[in-house]
């Protein structure tokens, strides 16, 4: 046999899963080959969208399910043993895995993470022969002690996940957050904190983590505790359920301490009377083991309600929860709970593909940027007289109140609308109440045919407004059409799982990035089935300008600025030019406090708004009718670029650079598509890398007067995008072949087929005469059968030669 013309998985196959079970491997229980643990980042441009290349391991290795140990990258015997290992330990660095092997079939290479480079005469990296891989007790023994698991923690920590047999399985960054959470708690940990952007499954996280420790009886008495009573039930009714008649919420004032795991909103349990300290009926040493959601929002503040709780129960071991750790120079997650034992951001939830990646629409108006004083002697819409100053951005809605503001914020937001979809879920935060109800008018009064078809199709949702209240259910009910438009002040900022909304709009003062990420955090969730991939931030205070701090860690895909009269949809492609120099828009306030924690937090579960930060004491609300007019002001579409940084791109520009990645230059191109068996592979490579084939044929289609009945190739379209070379038609490229009279050496089916398949070249591209099966379709199967029509060419490898030799000729380089 010789190795060299092995394929890679024909050294799976007949060496490493061999050498494997040779080494005491359970191929059922402790192997899985071809892992993929991500999905690849949603790439948006225009419309449209594609899926990047998800990450894929061929081997890992466990020592129980969810217990990752290993990772083993396989290639073809033409490479060494070591080829591949960066890759591996890239995978092995997402996925936990302390151990990194990579193998052709000869032998292994073992890359040790948990060698300590200290200790002299400890390899890292070591060449292993087929015969000598490491048996499953020899690598989880390593694996505690690196962890620093002993014989009396070791076994705490191999605690089962659950499982309801369906096969819902945590997804890798899950599997880290849990066994972290899981290990530190076993080695004694009594603080414990989690870092998960929102949307990727903090809930179902934490109930794995505390199913763990109470079914290995670490934790007999579980306390989850939460500041809104939607997390609450939405918990106990979803991923909480398994715990069964053991869970109750806590809702009198009166505890029964006959249950194991309570659900719990923090208000229910504390007050501000030593009487109302419900917590209080529990003995201090109840609970072994305290879980807190959103655990920024009040247990990082050595005064709030929230630590008091915490400090009755400090024997109990206690979980932070949050996607956003609250530093402040007076307030600190990391002071109470330490550093987190996991992270897993926004950006990262991004690049995997399981958060949606969002477009930025940018409207200025001319009142917030250039500032109104009011005439001398003006009178405000209630008779007040207006204090005699510059009113700007930092004062609307706060100090000052434009009817006409506030209109012209509602007509981009219906104009939006219905442009891209009249009933795309939308959430529009407001500075209070009060300005989410001349929101909820404004809008009502500019979509009256959509209110006649259901009165909720704009609905204020606050804490004061029980019918609002009421339907969030609904609005968050991804099979619920209406409520479409919510205004809201900060009801909806944290713990409302709206997985379809689509718009985010942003008329509020937001000064600080907890609050900015949590708002954020309402459109990150992707659902496909509702055509869920991506989400657009429509702002209208420079909130987003919050996107330049150093603290944020997700960048838009798109910033789109309209002018005046300009759609607010961000057009497929805009080669409107700014300079890109920087992130800052036209200049003016920033609309956020220095201070860093802006005071709009609500004020408790008993479900009533903050008003968020109104004109101050002492101060009145002007309100100014539609004497003042309002117009937006703004200058250019702009994308983030690789580094963060702004830079103008056109769907071109963007082409150009992705096509940059794969190839140093045309004849690079060339070569790659000349010797690809299949062109779709070269395809597929530059999809993966961002480049969508549809949006770019319409456009260059478009630009040279070309109809889509006359269709480009994808080898056209890179030739002349990246390359700067005028296009040929599908029809033109096969014409060229007919005129060479490349047929004339084949005769009967054979020619018959050849014929035919350039014409399906020129109606629909490389792609389909590439494909195998296309024989036994239409109009091939009137010439004859499948196995006829090869036999023709002498076998199948007449046939592919055949076919290779009729690419060649579609592709051959026109004459001078």
């Amino acid at each position: 046999m010789d190795k060299k013309k092995l394929s890679e998985r024909d050294i799976c196959t007949q060496f490493i899963t061999p050498a494997l079970v040779a080494a005491g491997w359970n191929l059922q229980r402790q192997v899985r080959e071809e892992v993929t643990f991500t999905k690849g980042r949603v790439i948006v441009r225009g419309k449209l969208h594609a899926r990047g290349q998800a990450r894929r391991a061929d081997y890992v290795l466990y020592h129980a399910p969810n217990r990752p140990l290993a990772v083993i990258e396989a290639k073809d015997n033409t490479h060494s043993p070591g080829d591949g290992m960066q890759q591996a330990l890239d995978y092995a660095d997402a996925l936990d895995c302390p151990f990194v092997f990579t193998s052709n079939g000869d032998g292994f290479v073992l890359h040790d993470r948990t060698v300590d480079g200290s200790v002299p005469g400890a390899a890292v990296e070591t060449v292993l022969g087929l015969d000598a891989f490491p048996p499953p007790a020899a690598l989880w023994a390593r694996y505690c002690a690196w962890r620093g698991l002993d014989a009396t923690s070791a076994p705490k920590a191999e605690a089962p996940y659950y499982d309801d047999g369906s096969g819902r399985a945590p997804r890798y960054y899950q599997v880290n957050a849990i066994n972290r959470t899981v290990e530190a708690v076993a080695r004694g940990q009594k603080r414990v904190l989690l870092v998960m952007a929102t949307g990727t499954g903090k809930t179902y996280t934490a109930f794995q983590i505390i199913w763990r420790l109470w079914k290995s009886r670490q934790a007999k008495r579980i306390l989850f505790l939460a500041d809104r009573n939607i997390l609450v039930d939405q918990t106990r009714t979803n991923d909480f359920k398994p715990f069964g008649a053991a869970m109750t919420k806590i809702t009198g004032r009166k505890i029964d301490t006959a249950y194991e795991v309570y659900l719990s909103l923090y208000q229910a349990v504390s007050g501000a009377e030593e009487a109302q300290n419900v917590y209080k009926q529990f003995s201090p040493d109840f609970f072994d083991l305290i879980v807190v959601d959103e655990c920024h929002r009040g247990s990082a503040a050595d005064d709030s309600a929230w630590r008091s709780i915490l400090s009755y129960f400090s024997s109990a071991t206690q979980v932070g929860l949050t996607a956003t750790p609250k530093e402040t120079k007076d307030v600190s997650s990391t002071h109470y709970f330490g550093e987190p034992v996991y992270t897993y951001s926004l950006r990262q939830g991004i690049e995997d593909g399981f958060l949606a990646p969002y477009k930025v629409v940018r409207i200025d108006f001319d009142r917030d940027l250039q500032g109104w004083r009011p005439p001398k002697g003006m009178l405000d819409k209630h008779g007040q007289p207006i204090e005699d100053r510059i009113y700007n951005l930092r004062d609307m809605d706060r100090a000052l109140v434009l009817e006409m503001r506030t209109q012209a914020v509602a007509a981009k937001i219906t104009q939006f609308l219905k442009a891209s979809d009249p009933y795309a879920k939308t959430i529009v935060f407001c500075d209070d109440i009060d300005h989410a109800e001349r929101m909820r008018q404004a809008l009502v009064n500019l979509n009256p045919q959509r209110m006649k078809e259901n009165r909720k199709y704009v609905m204020r949702i606050t804490g004061d407004d029980a019918e609002g209240k009421a339907e969030l259910d609904n609005f968050i009910n991804p099979e619920s059409r209406y409520p479409v438009i919510a205004t809201t002040s900060k009801l909806m900022t944290t713990g409302v799982d709206a997985q379809t909304c689509k718009l985010i709009v942003l008329d509020q003062h937001i000064g600080s990035m907890t609050e900015f990420k949590q708002i954020i955090g309402r459109g990150t969730r992707i659902h496909e089935d509702y055509g869920k991939f991506w989400f657009t931030i429509m702002d209208f205070k420079k909130a987003t300008e919050l996107f330049a701090d150093p603290a944020f860690d997700g960048d838009p895909v798109q910033v789109y600025e309209p002018k005046d009269d300009d759609s607010p949809v961000p057009a497929d492609d805009d080669d409107t030019a700014g300079d890109g120099s920087n992130d800052g828009g036209s200049g003016g306030d920033t609309g956020g406090d220095s201070s860093g924690e802006g005071s709009g937090d609500d004020q408790g579960g008993d479900g009533h708004d903050g008003d968020g930060e109104g004109p101050g004491p002492g101060r009145v609300k002007y309100v100014v009718g539609k004497e003042v007019p309002v117009r937006i002001v703004a200058e250019r579409v702009q994308y983030y670029g690789p580094d963060g940084k702004l830079i103008t791109e056109s769907l071109r520009e963007y082409t150009r650079h992705c096509v940059a990645k794969q190839f140093r230059s045309m004849d690079d191109f060339l070569r790659r598509w000349s010797s690809a068996e299949q062109k779709k592979a070269v395809i597929d490579e530059l999809a993966a890398l961002g480049v969508l084939w549809e949006p770019l044929a319409d456009d260059v289609q478009t630009k040279s007067g070309r109809s889509a009945q006359e269709g480009l190739d994808a080898f056209d379209l890179i030739c002349h995008v990246a390359f700067d070379q005028p296009p040929l038609t599908r029809r033109e490229r096969a014409d060229n072949v007919k005129k060479r009279n490349y047929f004339a050496k084949y005769q009967g089916a054979a020619r018959q087929v050849l014929e035919t398949l350039l014409e399906k070249y020129a109606d629909t591209g490389i792609e389909p005469i590439e494909d195998p099966r296309i024989l036994t379709l239409p109009p091939f199967d009137r010439l004859g059968a499948p196995l006829e029509l090869v036999k023709a060419f002498g076998g199948k490898a007449g046939y592919r030669q055949a076919l290779a030799e009729l690419e060649q000729q579609l592709y051959e380089p026109r004459q001078a």
